[in-house]
């Protein structure tokens, strides 16, 4: 008798066709059963500036990050060249250290121009009200930019995805880099292994990974159950019925011009033995670049990645 699992059950289940058509559900599998040393040795692919940093919990990816993030705006300060900052509501934590750091260093923040990656809205691309709770203009200003103080990045230098301020990006990039701007990217990594909210979707569309490559933002993108589902439990308190169904998001268009990146994973329970990131760790470090699976696309590219080292697995199941 065949064995079974997941893999040979899938066919003719409320599942088939729920997962993206594209994702190779035997190399996934792969990657989940691989431990934290297989997890983090090098790829054919990777960039030869990337790395993927193991840290013991959530505490120290914060700390990581944040001085990442800040080693970046204090030594684009140094050097006297503007810095274009794509920044994430999720992870959140770095901020504090970010916080911290600049005041210690006491480095104004006037050369920084900063591009939240998304936002959600509606079908249409409208997005919620700036000073509305869960939405992403909200969250910066009270995690970031408000606690800067008078350091903090000018309020004209912000950018956030909205239905007008979105399709201005590109140009907006492109001018700081005539102007010697470096572009770092801060990510997190979805459920489904989007970067900002490029769904895995979206590489039905395409005829190629050039062209997907080339796709610099979407308005009204309509939302993966599963990102649905993985905000509901780490950012609406279980509570699915306030999370809008699409997104504004930059893409892969903007995302891989990055000089530099800075990711973290940070998707555990450690109260409960439990996480939800481990498969998209995983996928994103060892599965190689696919359009089908967003994130793997950022281990081609200059930059750190930090997760807490339970996400590595190997994967097993247990029983609670």
């Amino acid at each position: 008798m065949r064995k079974m699992n997941f893999l040979t059950t899938v066919r003719g289940s409320l599942l088939e066709g729920f997962y993206p058509s594209g994702w190779d559900l035997a190399k996934i599998d792969r990657c989940c059963a691989l431990g934290l040393r297989r997890v983090i040795a090098r790829g054919r692919s990777w960039n030869p500036e990337f790395r993927a940093v193991p840290v013991k919990d959530v505490s120290a990816m914060d700390r990581r990050m944040g001085d990442a993030i800040a080693d970046q705006i204090e030594h684009a300060r140094s050097q006297g060249r503007p810095l274009a900052l794509i920044l994430p509501v999720g992870p959140m934590g770095m901020y504090r250290q970010v916080i911290r750091r600049i005041h210690s260093s006491r480095t104004p923040c006037d050369h920084v121009t900063t591009f939240n990656m998304d936002e959600w809205s509606d079908r249409d691309g409208n997005t919620f009200p700036g000073n509305r709770p869960g939405g992403f203009r909200h969250a910066m200003t009270a995690a970031l930019f408000g606690p800067l103080e008078k350091y903090t990045v000018p309020p004209r230098q912000r950018n956030f995805a909205t239905k007008s301020d979105l399709p201005t990006y590109p140009e907006k990039i492109r001018r700081l880099k005539d102007k010697g701007a470096r572009l770092v990217t801060v990510y997190g990594i979805g459920r489904t292994c989007h970067i900002a909210f490029w769904e895995p979707q979206i590489a039905a569309e395409f005829a190629s990974a050039k062209e997907w490559k080339a796709q610099t933002f979407r308005i009204g993108q309509a939302l993966h159950p599963l990102t649905i589902e993985q905000n509901a439990l780490h950012s609406f308190n279980s509570r699915f019925t306030l999370i809008p169904c699409w997104a504004n998001t930059i893409g892969p268009g903007l995302f891989l011009q990055s000089d530099f990146c800075i990711g973290g994973a940070d998707g555990v329970y450690p109260d409960r033995g439990a996480m939800w990131q481990g498969m998209s760790l995983c996928v994103t470090l060892q599965y190689g670049p696919d359009p089908w699976v967003p994130s793997t696309w950022m281990p081609t590219l200059p930059g750190r990645l930090f997760f807490t080292r339970t996400l590595a697995g190997p994967l097993q199941p247990e029983a609670h």
